[in-house]
């Protein structure tokens, strides 16, 4: 897998550990945020995403939403393209 994946979570969030670890499974590489005491980001979450919750994932710089929404789409086959995408040159980094 070659994608840039980052994920924002919070420490103690059960949907974070199973995103986390769907990916795991997946042996795909991440980069783990965390939004504790993060008014910033949490801001700029909403404002990508359009979601206030965690975890939110980022595929290449792209929201692909949050555990549920990752989940979904391993089932429908449509995950595994994405995570092969390579990512895109000159892609503004992702907030830390």
């Amino acid at each position: 897998m070659t994608a840039e994946v980052t994920i924002y979570v919070t420490e103690y969030c059960g949907f974070c550990a199973r995103a986390k670890h769907l990916l795991s499974e997946k042996r795909v590489r991440y980069t783990e945020v965390s939004v504790e005491g993060r008014t910033d980001l949490r801001a700029w979450l909403r404002e990508v995403s359009g979601q206030r919750t965690v975890p939110q994932v980022f595929i290449n710089g792209r929201s692909v939403g949050g555990f549920t929404d990752v989940s979904a789409l391993d089932e429908a086959g449509e995950l595994d393209p994405l995570l092969e995408e390579p990512p895109e040159a000159g892609a503004p980094p992702l907030p830390r």
